[in-house]
């Protein structure tokens, strides 16, 4: 049995529907203003009635192939930026445990290492994903 349009909702109920309407916007079936408006609705929804008439023109459920997740690892996509001003100290820091000279020679060597062909392609390939993600929003507008 279905329940009454006019049962109360809590938090959980609006997270839960702003969620689906993020789906939808992400899966291209809301333009901007559209989602901004329909969000505002969601935000004040009082009851089930409330929340029924955001969703009457969309699916009931958005399939996950609809919207493909975006892995990305916790360390993020520039980790050579962030390693790179590391190996200047490390390499000080062995030419004071070792005293040899040539420890400063694993700075260019490092440099080389994050930054030389397979960086440019890695770089290549996030232009490119970047151009079809603002490809991809202004058709979804």
């Amino acid at each position: 049995m279905a329940e009454p349009p006019d049962i109360r909702i809590g938090t959980a109920e609006r997270e839960e529907a702003m969620k689906r309407l993020s789906d939808n916007f992400a899966a291209g079936r809301l333009s901007v203003a559209e989602f901004d408006e329909r969000s505002g609705i969601v935000a004040a929804a009082m009851t089930r009635g409330d929340l029924e008439t955001v969703f009457t023109d969309l699916p009931a459920v958005v399939s996950d192939s609809a919207v493909p997740a975006k892995r990305e690892s916790r360390f993020g996509t520039n980790w050579p930026e962030r390693i790179m001003p590391v190996v200047p100290i490390v390499a000080v820091i062995l030419f004071f445990i070792t005293s040899q000279w040539w420890v400063f020679l694993l700075i260019p060597l490092a440099g080389a290492l994050l930054f030389g062909e397979s960086s440019r392609e890695r770089k290549s390939l996030q232009r490119e994903l970047r151009r079809d993600d603002r490809r991809d929003r202004r058709r979804g507008r």
